[in-house]
């Protein structure tokens, strides 16, 4: 059996795979606040914005972890569209749960299917990403370690929605932050401690990219998108804004002096 180490580098990639979970969070969170105020399309752009900002930092989290992990006895090679499904998968599955939330009509009903939704794609990006791993060896998974998993996706992902429904200020938002993301980082690392791996000697390199060819260039161009949104989110004026500057808009001018008659003409 191949030692697993998941932090080959020591502690930077589980630092910043925590840091990438806490700006998804919080841009999610920000962008589902957004969409709870708005109406029509806006809502709705604002909503597609929170689903590829959760699926993308989460699944830059996962794979920026991935980055320290490491097995002796085999190199670690990546199945690139196996991959690139599992980034469509977490977007497209954690989409289906903010728009749960942003269109329910019963909040509490919302907010459950909502959690349960986005968390399952959660783990199920989690273990797309984990499938994609190509070694010399098998991979086998502990089940009560990966239901605690699944468990700790689902509640995290409750938890988030719940507080985008209940957290408004930016200032709470950034508090909820690091919540959320020390609670899709548990989930990470809780669902990489039920993997064990069977060494198989062999001569030939795995087939796939190594995690420098082809991860760390997505992880990079991913963790830009996250912070070039949230800048584009912090400098959007929310609905209370907009509804000021137009009530300002349709205020009265204000009076202009009167002109002076001039002589001979009408007083």
């Amino acid at each position: 059996m191949g030692h697993l180490d998941h932090a080959t580098f020591g502690w930077l990639t589980p630092a910043l795979s925590y840091a990438m979970a806490c700006v998804g969070a919080a841009l999610g969170l920000r962008c589902t606040v957004r969409a709870l105020e708005a109406t029509g399309a806006s809502r709705r752009n604002w909503l597609l914005t929170a689903a590829s900002a959760i699926g993308t930092g989460i699944w830059t989290m996962h794979f920026v972890a991935m980055l320290g992990f490491g097995v002796t006895g085999t190199d670690i090679r990546y199945d690139v569209p196996l991959t690139v499904f599992s980034l469509v998968v977490a977007m497209l599955v954690v989409g289906g749960g903010v728009f749960a939330v942003g269109y329910a009509h019963d909040r509490v009903r919302g907010l459950l299917l909502g959690g349960l939704t986005t968390g399952l794609g959660v783990a199920g990006m989690h273990y797309l990403g984990m499938a994609a791993l190509r070694l010399n060896g098998s991979v086998r998974y502990d089940p009560l370690l990966v239901a605690l998993s699944v468990a700790i996706a689902v509640l995290a992902a409750t938890a988030a929605l719940w507080a985008a429904l209940h957290i408004t200020s930016p200032l709470a938002v950034t508090a909820a932050s690091p919540l959320m993301g020390a609670a899709v980082s548990s989930m990470h690392y809780t669902g990489m401690f039920a993997v064990s791996v069977d060494v198989v000697p062999a001569t030939g390199e795995p087939p796939g990219a190594t995690a420098m060819q082809f991860v760390f260039p997505l992880a990079v161009g991913l963790g830009s998108y996250l912070f070039v949104t949230s800048a584009f989110v912090s400098l959007s004026p929310t609905a209370q804004e907009r509804a000021a500057y137009a009530s300002a808009g349709r205020l009265p001018e204000p009076a202009t002096t009167p002109r002076t008659p001039s002589l001979g003409g009408p007083l």
